[in-house]
């Protein structure tokens, strides 16, 4: 069968993924992985290797981006091909663009989706899903910009929660914590002086969403500068306009200080 089947991994480890993901991988002729696009903190490929009795090929990012994932498509050509991606398997704009080629090459495409680490956050925070506005993703240092300061701002406008996703380079080993995030955007703060990110700013810092380590922590910026989220991969929110229960949440689940009740 000529097709491509994208598998989703979740969010922590090799047991995050699907019964039925488990099955497309047994009936694969090809088996191929990313590991590149989000951590998992625990993911181990020896023990998927035993889990699933294959040997997934590691792709690299360039192969899936310079290369166009030619590779996949090739393999697709001849049989049924397992793509298997961490989290959800679409999230990533690459995997969209190889999924659009191979419909193109009159390839069947299937979905298996994992858990992703957009929805686990917002559940996770206790924050209500539909309030979230824009997401954005606040680099590393060498790249950084306003861009993640000017899309809270919007999203605060319309009384909006803002998650940003802290940015990571795996091959490189580098990971924007939560404490230097935050440092990024207070500086912003000190130039641009619009209130947005302020030491007292309420923030939601969480870590390691999925693995029984995951932290979740709001309070005011100046005093999560010093918190100790511990390894990646980590995330902030910003919340909008808070509803009695959000705020009830935030203080049950993140400890967050009893003042908030007056944000609501």
């Amino acid at each position: 069968m000529r097709e491509i089947v994208f598998v989703g991994l979740g969010l922590n480890d090799e047991k995050g993924i699907s019964i039925q993901g488990l099955e497309e991988i047994k009936s694969a002729e090809n088996v191929f992985i990313e590991l590149y696009t989000n951590l998992m903190p625990n993911f181990s490929l020896d023990n998927f290797k035993h889990m699933s009795r294959k040997q997934p090929y590691v792709l690299s990012r360039h192969e899936l981006e310079e290369g166009n994932g030619e590779i996949v498509l090739k393999a697709a050509e001849k049989g049924k091909t397992v793509f298997l991606v961490p989290g959800d398997p679409l999230i990533a704009t690459t995997h969209i663009a190889l999924r659009l080629e191979a419909e193109k090459r009159k390839l069947k495409t299937r979905i298996v989706h994992g858990t992703s680490i957009i929805s686990a956050i917002m559940g996770f925070s206790g924050l209500h899903n539909y309030k979230f506005g824009k997401t954005v993703t606040i680099p590393l240092p060498g790249n950084f910009s306003e861009t993640p300061y000017n899309v809270i701002i919007q999203n605060k406008k319309f009384g909006l929660h803002t998650l940003c996703l802290l940015d990571i380079n795996i091959k490189k080993e580098q990971f924007l914590s939560i404490n230097k995030a935050l440092t990024l955007l207070l500086d912003i703060e000190q130039k641009r002086r619009q209130q947005i990110t302020t030491p007292d700013t309420i923030a939601v810092g969480l870590a390691r969403i999925g693995s029984s380590s995951q932290i979740l922590k709001a309070d005011y910026m100046i005093k999560l500068l010093d918190f100790d989220f511990g390894g990646p991969p980590q995330s902030l929110i910003f919340p909008g306009k808070l509803h009695f229960m959000e705020v009830e949440a935030l203080i049950a689940f993140a400890k967050a200080p009893r003042k908030l009740k007056e944000y609501e």
